[in-house]
């Protein structure tokens, strides 16, 4: 099995791209990543480059993995054979902080399990469960069982004040970071991806929607602010952009779900969403 590392863009999306494309649900972050990295620049994620890497069953053959990291976000595993992970793991922990600094790792269950394993026994860390996530695909999108009042509509500029502090409301309680708000909303405006619901005029949840790539779009974020909570705006926000991004050509439409939260898992069923695979995101620290 070999692994090769880089840090160009452009050979990982030459090497990996096909390998990433032929399973365009277990690695839509990947895609939705590296297509960001190419339309904004390698420093959308932060100052310190990414790297990247893909692997080979066997020297010449086909990629049939990869993963990424954007500093000062962890590495994110594709679709990988649990073995892979695990030698991926070893060879990060050999290569040192000299390449790059890993203090967690996320993707697939199986494979994230299997490069945990690994590495805290290379480095001698401990390893802690950060969230336990589910991949959701649509299967046949359905009305809310309660549809609420009001109506969809895509964000636009005069909403850039409500929709950044909406972002950080909502990053604050998912525990997640994005180290720069007020571009990611920006860009996701300019290219029509923020989704508003609108009851009696005044906007109540909001719904976002990656760019469609080789057949695929995936919602995320989805929030609801607490005042406007418990009548159906979620399920109603999120229908929509699902219908949205059908009509602009996606053949898949994916999203996440904190397996901790049991009304997301179960709203989202209800409008035709089935499940995947089960994810992992781990933390690792000092003994």
């Amino acid at each position: 099995m070999t692994w090769t590392f880089s840090t160009s863009l452009d050979d990982f999306r030459a090497q990996a791209g096909a390998a990433l494309a032929a399973r365009p649900a277990q690695n839509t972050v990947l895609l939705t990543i590296t297509h960001r990295l190419a339309e904004s620049g390698l420093d959308v994620f932060g100052s310190t480059p990414p790297v990247f890497g893909w692997w080979r069953a066997e020297e010449g053959g086909p990629v049939e993995g990869a993963f990424l990291q954007t500093p000062p976000f962890d590495p994110r595993l594709s679709f990988l054979p649990e073995p892979a992970a695990a030698e991926l793991a070893v060879e990060l922990a050999a290569a040192g902080a000299g390449f790059t600094t890993v203090n967690g790792v996320g993707g697939a269950d199986g494979a994230v399990r299997a490069f945990a394993a690994a590495w805290t026994a290379a480095t001698g860390t401990e390893q802690t469960v950060r969230f336990e996530e589910r991949l959701y695909r649509l299967g046949r999108l359905t009305d809310p069982p309660r549809p609420p009042a009001g109506r969809h509509r895509l964000a636009g500029p005069a909403d850039r004040e409500l929709v950044i502090r909406w972002y950080r409301e909502f990053m604050a309680e998912a525990g997640v970071e994005l180290p720069d708000v007020p571009r990611a909303v920006d860009e996701k405006t300019a290219a029509g991806g923020l989704h508003l619901w609108e009851d009696g005029g005044e906007p109540v949840a909001l719904a976002g929607t990656s760019p469609v790539l080789v057949g695929m779009s995936r919602i995320g974020p989805v929030y609801t602010p607490v005042e406007h909570r418990g009548r159906g705006y979620g399920s109603a926000v999120t229908a929509a952009a699902s219908a949205h991004v059908l009509t602009c050509g996606a053949t898949e439409v994916l999203l996440y779900t904190n397996l901790a939260n049991p009304t997301s898992n179960s709203i989202y069923q209800q409008i035709g969403y089935r499940p995947v695979e089960d994810c992992l995101v781990v933390d690792f620290r000092a003994r």
